[in-house]
C-alpha cells in the first residue's frame, strides 16, 4: 500500500526524533566514565495521562487486573481477561479475529474492533488480531468517560494495557511456561529481563499457540513476540523502546444459526463455512518509543511516538443474512451462503508530549497535566463477494448435517477504498487538593479531526473535518483514610464516518456522563470496594434518514444507566477475593431506523449484547500441601439474557452461569504446576451475536494443564 504524503512526513519526523534520541544515548554512553555510570539511577516508568495522581484518588471507578491474575486464571488473551471485569460485555468478535467489548452498555461501531490503549497509545485502530496476554503487566479499566484526556472514545470507559518493562532491579529474571489443553490446544510462553550493562536493560517475551476447537474444522495458530529496551541516558532521563510482532491464522467462524429464534436446535459444533477457504491471516507489527525526563522531584516530561502497521487477508464463506435470499426462513433446514474475500492494510502513526507535576498556590496543592497528541491513520480496504440470487440453493448446506467441499464461483468487486484520518488534540487537567478532605478535578480537551475517503468503485471522494471540546469535572471528599465519596461529570465525542443526503459530514457522536460513588477500605486496607451509580447519554448516532430514503443522518440517541459494585483484596492472610456486580440499563433514546438494516427501532429498545445483570466471583486460597506452596480457587461468572439481533427484537440470547476451577502446586523452588477447568458444569451458552444466523456459542467444559519454570 502506498504511503500517504502526510503519513510519510509524520513517519519521517518520528524517524528523525528516534535517530536524535538514540544519538544522544550513544554519546552519553561513550562520554560517561564508569564512576559516573554507577551514579545514574532510573526512576519508575510513568504512565501517560496520569500525572502524579494515583488511580484510587480519581473521581471515577477504576479496576486493575494484574498479569499474575491473568496467568492464574489461564487467560491468554485480552478478551478472556475482560470476562472478569465488572460491567464489561462481549460483543461481535468478527468471526473470532478481533477483541470487541462494551463498557457500561456502550460498544461503539460494531463493525470495527473495540478501541483500547497500550501504554497510553491507541492499540485498537486497524486489524491487529486478538491481543495476547504474554506481555501484559496490568490492565487498567477506567470506568466512565476519559475524553477530556484521551480524546475521542466511548463514554463507558477506557481500557489501558500496561506492558511489562525491563528493569535494572530484576536482572536475570524470567520464566518459561508450557500448557496443553482439551481440543489439542498447546501453548508455549516465555519472559526474560536482564541488563546489558549499567545503563541498558532489556526484556523479551512472547508466545506460540496452536489449537483446534469444539467447533468442527475450526483451527487457530498465533505467534507473538515483544522485545523491549530501557536506556538510562542521564540522571533522571530514560528512553524506552518496545517492539511488537504478531502473526495469526484463524478459521473465520461466524458461529451457529438459530431456527425459529432458538440457537439450541443445532449442535454447537456445526460449522457453516468452508474449510477449503483456508484461514484468515493477520500480520501486525508495532514500535513504541518514550522519552522520560524528571525535571525535579515534582515535575516530569513524557514524550513518545507509536507506529503500528497491520494487514488482514482472507476468503471466507458465511451465512447469507438477506431474508429474500435465505431459504432457511422457508424450510427451516437449507442455509444459503455467500463468499467474501477481503484484503485490508492499515498504518497508524501517533505522537504525544506531556508535562506533569504539582505546585502550591496558598493553601491549595495543584496536580497538573498539560499535553498534546496527534495521529495519522490510513486504511486501504478491498472486498469481493459472490452471493446467490433469491431462490437459488446452489451454495447451501443442511444446518443439521453440513457437508463441506463446495467451491464458490468467481466473485465481483464489493468495496475498494482508501481512507485517511488525521487528528490532533490539546489537553489540560488540574486536580486540586482544597484541604485535608476535599479534592477538585477540572479538565478540558480540544480535538481537531479530519477524514478523507476515496471510493474507487463509485469514483466519489469524501472529506470531512470536525472539532470538539470535551470538559470534565469531579469532586472527591475523603472522609477518612478508609472512606471517600466522589461525583463527576464529563462530555465526550467520537467522529462519525460519512455524509448525509446533502453531502455534509455527519456531526460527531456526543456524550454526557454523570457518576457518583464511594470507595471504602476494610480489613486494615487489605480489602477495597467501590460502589458507583452512573448515567450516560449519547446523541448524533448515525441512523437512516426518514426524509431522504437511502441516505443516513446523525439522528439517533441512546442512554445507559446503572450501578456497579467492585470488591477486591485479601479476606485473610491466605484467601483472596474478587467480586463485582453490574446492573446496566442500556437502550435507545428515540425512535430511529437502523441505517444498516432499514428496520424501525423504537425508543427504549435494548442495545445488542448488553446484559442488564452480570456478576463475577473469584476466591483463591493459598495453603501448604506437604511442604509445598499451593493454591486452589473457584470462579463464578453470571451473564443475564441479552438482545441478540437489532433486526429482530424478539431474538434473545439466554442467560448463563459458568463455574471454573483453578489450582497450582509449587513442585520445586523453580517449577510450578497449574490446572484450570473452565465451564465445569458443561453449560450450553452463547457468548455474543450479531444476527440470529451469526451467533457465537461458548465453549463446553475445557481443561488446561501447565508447567512454569522460573529462570
Amino acid at each position: 500500500m502506498s504511503t500517504p504524503p502526510r503519513l510519510s512526513k509524520t513517519l519521517l519526523s518520528c524517524a528523525t526524533s528516534t535517530a536524535l534520541w538514540l544519538s544522544v544515548a550513544q554519546q552519553s554512553l561513550a562520554q560517561e566514565a564508569p564512576s559516573a555510570i554507577e551514579e545514574i539511577s532510573v526512576t519508575a516508568q510513568k504512565q501517560a495521562y496520569r500525572g502524579d495522581i494515583p488511580l484510587e484518588s480519581l473521581p471515577q471507578q477504576p479496576q486493575v487486573l494484574s498479569g499474575d491474575t491473568l496467568a492464574e486464571l489461564g487467560a491468554v488473551e485480552l478478551q478472556d481477561a475482560l470476562d472478569i471485569a465488572g460491567g464489561v460485555a462481549r460483543q461481535n468478535n468478527f468471526g473470532g479475529l478481533w477483541d470487541s467489548f462494551a463498557i457500561r452498555g456502550f460498544a461503539g461501531d460494531e463493525n470495527l474492533p473495540s478501541g483500547y490503549l497500550v501504554n497510553g497509545f491507541s492499540g485498537g485502530r486497524g486489524f491487529s488480531g486478538n491481543r495476547d496476554a504474554s506481555n501484559i503487566e496490568t490492565i487498567e479499566i477506567l470506568k466512565g468517560p476519559g475524553s477530556a484526556l484521551f480524546g475521542r472514545g466511548e463514554p463507558g470507559g477506557t481500557i489501558n494495557i500496561v506492558t511489562r518493562k525491563p528493569g535494572f532491579e530484576r536482572e536475570g529474571e524470567g520464566y518459561l511456561r508450557a500448557t496443553a489443553g482439551r481440543y489439542d490446544t498447546y501453548r508455549v510462553e516465555g519472559d526474560y529481563t536482564d541488563t546489558l550493562n549499567d545503563r541498558v536493560a532489556f526484556r523479551i517475551n512472547g508466545a506460540r499457540q496452536d489449537g483446534e476447537s469444539f467447533r468442527d474444522t475450526v483451527e487457530s495458530e498465533k505467534t507473538v513476540l515483544t522485545p523491549s529496551f530501557l536506556v538510562a541516558l542521564a540522571e533522571n532521563t530514560s528512553l524506552s523502546y518496545e517492539a511488537e510482532y504478531l502473526k495469526q491464522a484463524t478459521t473465520f467462524d461466524r458461529g451457529i444459526v438459530a431456527i425459529d429464534g432458538d440457537p439450541g436446535k443445532v449442535p454447537l459444533s456445526n460449522f457453516y463455512g468452508e474449510p477449503g477457504d483456508g484461514p484468515s491471516e493477520v500480520n501486525a507489527g508495532g514500535h513504541q518509543l518514550v522519552l522520560q525526563h524528571d525535571l525535579n522531584d515534582d515535575w516530569f516530561i513524557l514524550a513518545g511516538a507509536n507506529y503500528r502497521a497491520s494487514s488482514f487477508e482472507d476468503c471466507v464463506t458465511e451465512a447469507e443474512l438477506a431474508a429474500p435470499r435465505q431459504p432457511l426462513y422457508v424450510d427451516g433446514q437449507t442455509l444459503s451462503r455467500w463468499q467474501r474475500c477481503r484484503d485490508f492494510d492499515a498504518e497508524d502513526t501517533s505522537a504525544r508530549i506531556e508535562l506533569s507535576g504539582s505546585f502550591e498556590t496558598g493553601a491549595f496543592t495543584h496536580h497538573m497535566i498539560v499535553g498534546g497528541d496527534t495521529y495519522e491513520y490510513a486504511l486501504e480496504s478491498l472486498q469481493d463477494r459472490w452471493r446467490v440470487a433469491p431462490g437459488d440453493t446452489t451454495y447451501s448446506v443442511d444446518v443439521f448435517n453440513p457437508v463441506h467441499g463446495q467451491v464458490a464461483p468467481d466473485r465481483s468487486p464489493m468495496a475498494n477504498r482508501q481512507e485517511e484520518q488525521s487528528a490532533w488534540g490539546l489537553y489540560v487537567q488540574d486536580q486540586v487538593d482544597l484541604g485535608e478532605h476535599w479534592k477538585l478535578l477540572l479538565g478540558m480537551r480540544y480535538d481537531d479531526f479530519s477524514q478523507d475517503i476515496d471510493n474507487r468503485l463509485s469514483g466519489t471522494k469524501n472529506h470531512q473535518s470536525q472539532t470538539a471540546t470535551s470538559p470534565r469535572a469531579g469532586l472527591v471528599y475523603e472522609a477518612s483514610d478508609t472512606l471517600s465519596v466522589y461525583a463527576s461529570y464529563s462530555e465526550g465525542f467520537s467522529p462519525n464516518s460519512g455524509v448525509d443526503f446533502f453531502g455534509t459530514a455527519f456531526d460527531p457522536e456526543e456524550s454526557k456522563s454523570y457518576e457518583v460513588g464511594t470507595k471504602l477500605l476494610a480489613l486494615d486496607g487489605a480489602l477495597s470496594s467501590t460502589i458507583a451509580l452512573f448515567k450516560m447519554e449519547k446523541s448524533n448516532i448515525v441512523a437512516a434518514d426518514p426524509a431522504h430514503p437511502g441516505s443516513s443522518a446523525a439522528l439517533g440517541e441512546a442512554e445507559s444507566q446503572g450501578v456497579e459494585i467492585d470488591i477486591t483484596g485479601d479476606l485473610t492472610d491466605t484467601v483472596r477475593l474478587l467480586l463485582n456486580y453490574a446492573y446496566v440499563d442500556a437502550k435507545t433514546g428515540n425512535d430511529i431506523t437502523n441505517a444498516d438494516w432499514g428496520v424501525d427501532v423504537p425508543a427504549g429498545s435494548p442495545l445488542i449484547n448488553i446484559p442488564e445483570n452480570s456478576a463475577n466471583l473469584l476466591l483463591v486460597n493459598s495453603f501448604t500441601l506437604g511442604s509445598k506452596g499451593s493454591t486452589f480457587g473457584i470462579g463464578v461468572n453470571y451473564v443475564d439474557d441479552r438482545l441478540g439481533e437489532t433486526v429482530d427484537p424478539s431474538y434473545i440470547l439466554p442467560s448463563y452461569t459458568l463455574v471454573k476451577l483453578l489450582g497450582s502446586y509449587q513442585a520445586t523452588g523453580k517449577l510450578k504446576l497449574t490446572m484450570n477447568v473452565d465451564n465445569l458444569l458443561d453449560e450450553e451458552y452463547y457468548a455474543s451475536s450479531y444476527h440470529k444466523l451469526w451467533t457465537m456459542p461458548g465453549a463446553p467444559l475445557t481443561w488446561t494443564l501447565g508447567a512454569t519454570y522460573s529462570l
